[in-house]
């Protein structure tokens, strides 16, 4: 339907700027396409041909079939308009009178003041919230901001009105991904759902902010998103709030493991002297009777030899006095050996194992460490070296012992050289592993004490004095030896020499016997 109006005055006017200028309906702006009136000046017929539309003087000239009018409006109260063009006008075109539209016109503005008004609460309203409201297309345009986001972003409204969303709020590359974080309207399109997300400081001049983003759709008929209601909040003082209070929880733990530390160390210190009380009671109960018996009989012959000449009679009591005695040694010798095995741990699982590949993982391990220590790491490692019989897991151990103990011993030093070198002992079918530190080292009358349980050259609560000790037991177990090179503010060398194949006197757990380990 082509509509035609007639009359260009204040009516024609507000048709045209509320169809053309503020309406994105296209089918009621294609409808109107011919205004008419008298004078040429009028604010209808100077809007209508900046409008592009058809202007004429005389009314009769809508009727030309050129134009195809199927709807005239009359704008003007003009009775002898009315009814000439109601006279005159061909039965195919129909004519609204100007009262009937003025009626609805009338009442179309009353209901638009009452939108109007109701908007302008709802702008009040959204523009009086603190968080940043942005109303945006599914093409990614910014159609609608309130004040809280032009204010506190430090834009003007026509720098956002119309622009990208990612060219004004991100500011950043299209897409607007962050590590595993998508673009929240993607997010929306994709999962047809409202999205929320936690973002830092979209604009790149301030730093350590982060805002809590959502994003609503609003759907159209066919499912189809017409915008969306993008509501960002600057949550960053509750962030601060929060991780200040994981702090004060941290701390709390903290010095609560501390407590808990110092009691354990206590605990441990308490243990071990009732351990070395109960291992000296048992020690003393179990050996002192045999020892009696012996001393007994030492004295009984020595009184005998003390009242004189020793005959054919004494003598033989003399040897029944040695086999009793030898009988109580052997008995003794029993009682230690049974006290060593109470002592030993579980028996270990030995397997087959590269040295190189303990080290390596060793020096891994303790990487962050030695890095903290000021430690460089020179590696000499035999690429030919054979693999050997043995627990991986525990000889790890006693490489972990001399790697720490040599960061801790270079750190108090400003740093350091650790030097690890393998090797092959082709005459003694051994392997061994050298561990070469520049440290403090270790005094002359501490060294042959060092493998002594709990004895400890650290600082109070930095060792128990048990780690040396466990280590030359682990060795001591694969049937190998630990030999120790130190000299006072110049390092110290431990050396671990292991057969490839563990000794057969070993497997059943029998005693090993082994040489000074320091030399």
């Amino acid at each position: 339907m082509n509509i035609a109006l007639v009359g260009a005055g204040t009516y024609c006017k507000e048709i045209l700027e509320n169809t053309f200028l503020n309406n994105n309906e296209t089918e009621v702006r294609q409808s109107i396409v011919a205004v008419s009136d008298p004078d040429p000046e009028t604010p209808g017929m100077l809007l209508a041909r900046q409008l592009g539309l058809i202007t004429v003087k005389d009314c009769h000239e809508l009727y030309d079939p050129k134009y195809d009018i199927h709807l005239i409006i009359v704008l003007t109260p003009e009775q002898k308009i009315l009814e000439e063009i109601l006279r005159t006008r061909p039965s195919k075109i129909r004519i609204l009178s100007y009262h009937v539209f003025e009626l609805f016109w009338k009442a179309i503005s009353r209901e638009t003041d009452k939108l109007r008004e109701r908007t302008k609460e709802m702008e009040t309203i959204i523009n009086g919230i603190q968080d940043f409201i942005l109303v945006i297309t599914p093409d990614r345009k910014i159609v609608d901001v309130n004040d809280a986001f032009l204010s506190k972003m430090g834009f003007s409204r026509e720098e956002v009105i119309g622009k990208l969303c990612h060219d004004v709020y991100q500011r950043t590359y299209p897409e607007c991904n962050e590590g595993d974080l998508v673009c929240p309207l993607s997010d929306v399109i994709r999962n047809e759902r409202e999205c929320r997300q936690i973002r830092k400081s979209p604009v790149p001049t301030r730093k350590d902010r982060y805002f809590e983003v959502e994003v609503y759709p609003i759907w159209e008929k066919g499912r189809k998103i017409s915008k969306f209601i993008h509501i960002s909040r600057d949550i960053t003082e509750r962030r601060r709030e929060e991780e200040e209070i994981t702090h004060r929880l941290e701390e709390m733990v903290e010095k609560r493991t501390r407590q808990l530390k110092e009691t354990h160390d206590k605990l441990l210190h308490q243990d071990k002297m009732a351990s070395l009380g109960k291992l000296s009671a048992s020690v003393v109960h179990e050996i002192n009777n045999p020892i009696a018996g012996i001393l007994n009989l030492i004295m009984l012959i020595k009184r005998i030899l003390e009242e004189g000449p020793v005959g054919e009679e004494e003598l033989e009591k003399f040897s029944h006095y040695i086999n009793l005695m030898q009988t109580e040694t052997r008995r003794t010798g029993r009682i230690v050996s049974n006290l060593l095995a109470f002592s030993r741990q579980s028996k270990i699982e030995m397997k087959p194992l590269n040295l190189n590949r303990i080290v390596d993982q060793t020096l891994v391990l303790n990487s962050n460490l030695l890095r903290i220590s000021g430690v460089k790491v020179k590696k000499h490692l035999d690429k030919n070296l054979p693999e050997l019989v043995g627990s991986a897991d525990q000889i790890q151990q006693v490489f972990m012992n001399f790697v720490s103990n040599a960061a801790e011993a270079m750190e108090s030093m400003g740093g350091g050289t650790l030097t690890v070198e393998t090797g092959h002992i082709s005459d003694g079918e051994k392997v061994m592993a050298k561990f070469k530190d520049t440290g403090k080292g270790i005094a002359k009358e501490d060294l042959t004490r060092i493998f002594e349980p709990f004895f400890t050259t650290k600082k109070e609560k930095k060792g128990v004095g048990l780690g040396l000790s466990v280590a030359y037991g682990i060795i001591e177990e694969h049937g190998g030896s630990i030999h120790v090179e130190s000299q006072k503010g110049k390092g110290s060398t431990f050396r671990v020499e292991i057969p490839l194949n563990r000794p057969s006197n070993l497997e059943d757990g029998g005693a090993h016997g082994h040489e000074n380990p320091c030399c």
